[in-house]
């Protein structure tokens, strides 16, 4: 008896607020969101990131690959398939992944094969990393538009593509433009970058 009473109990309290007349309460929204981006050397896309409000924090990585837990002396050798990315965690009730993606296509050539600027190698290759079906529509949405509004003659090959198990840079790499500012703009300078993007983007390069 004392079981069918507590059984009868909880049904009414799930019922109540039918009864009520009140809505169920709908699933609350996601605080954070993440997006990965691969744009070649991930110390350069990084920062673009990091200044865009809305953006909680970056992560330098490797994704694409087969290996477990790879090096970066075994990636950057090309042999493992991974390329280097970035992963983004961000709150969506303040930037969009779509704006997201307006980023990424302004700090990338989106017009080259496994390299980006002086780095050469598929583990340099571009792509946008999906995590779900939403993030794909976006992304090919964008791809899209760009492909009809691109200030180049040069064709689009930045795919998109599933997203795989990510595995963080070493530490040495994370915030490596923070670290170590001398270095990172002699490099980002000596490859190229930002000559290249502003070619490609003109004013909107690195935005």
């Amino acid at each position: 008896m004392k079981t069918l009473l507590a059984a009868t109990l909880v049904s009414l309290v799930a019922l109540a607020p039918v009864a009520q007349g009140q809505a169920p309460a709908s699933p609350a929204k996601p605080t954070t969101a993440v997006a990965t981006f691969a744009g070649g050397c991930f110390w350069c896309m990084e920062p673009p990131y990091d200044k865009l409000p809305g953006v909680l924090s970056t992560t330098s990585g490797y994704m694409g690959g087969a290996k477990k837990n790879p090096t970066y002396e075994e990636v950057s050798g090309g042999a493992t398939g991974h390329t280097e990315v970035v992963q983004v965690l961000y709150d969506p009730s303040k930037v969009s992944y779509e704006k997201l993606l307006d980023v990424f296509w302004v700090n990338i050539d989106p017009t080259v094969k496994d390299r980006q600027f002086c780095d050469a190698g598929s583990q340099y290759r571009t792509a946008i990393f999906v995590g779900s079906p939403e993030q794909r529509k976006a992304a090919e949405a964008s791809k899209a538009a760009l492909e009809q509004s691109k200030p180049f003659k040069g064709a689009i090959v930045t795919p998109v593509v599933d997203a795989g198990e990510f595995w963080p840079a070493e530490d040495y790499h994370q915030d490596y433009y923070q670290k170590n500012p001398v270095r990172y703009s002699y490099y980002r300078t000596g490859c190229g970058r930002d000559a290249r993007l502003k070619q490609l983007w003109g004013e909107r390069a690195g935005k």
